[in-house]
């Protein structure tokens, strides 16, 4: 019974995961198809068509990336975009299948964020903030009780044998 919780929660934070995969590569193919057109007017349009006040502090932000883009900047934003979403289905593929690995990955990865996340709530906290805070903060509780109920023997490492 107890591999089975384990199999759902494992396959819950590899769904996550996947989402988290499959956001960063809609954004790259919207970086994507951002080559090559003139990302002031991008911005101007954004900006109306959001009805983002053109004198506020969001659309200042986008005029200002779109004043100090560069193509080549774009593009290595872009293939940094992808490979996030590389590693997050790699995680996602780890995690499904329940490897080793792929728990501990979850579990540095997600304790890597967690300063980042703390930092942006100081800065502006909002509730989309905290929930992705909350969210990882039980990601990574869940991996450390797996990782260390192995590391500590209370626990049967229960993966599969590789094939």
């Amino acid at each position: 019974m107890k591999h089975h919780k384990h199999k759902y929660g494992l396959r819950t934070v590899a769904t996550i995961e996947a989402v988290k995969g499959i956001l960063a590569l809609g954004v790259a193919i919207l970086l994507f198809t951002l080559a090559h057109k003139d990302l002031y007017e991008v911005a101007e349009h954004l900006t109306d068509a959001l009805h983002i006040d053109p004198e506020g502090r969001l659309s200042g932000l986008l005029f200002t990336a779109a004043d100090r883009a560069t193509q080549t900047g774009l593009w290595i934003f872009t293939f940094g975009v992808i490979a996030y979403a590389a590693v997050r289905f790699t995680e996602a593929f780890g995690l499904w299948h329940e490897r080793d690995w792929a728990e501990w990955f979850a579990l540095l990865s997600g304790a890597l964020y967690l300063p980042w996340e703390v930092l942006a709530i100081v800065r502006h906290s909002d509730w989309f903030r905290w929930g992705i805070l909350i969210i990882n903060i039980f990601i990574v509780l869940y991996m450390a009780e797996l990782r260390f109920e192995v590391f500590f023997g209370k626990r049967e490492d229960e993966s599969p044998p590789a094939k």
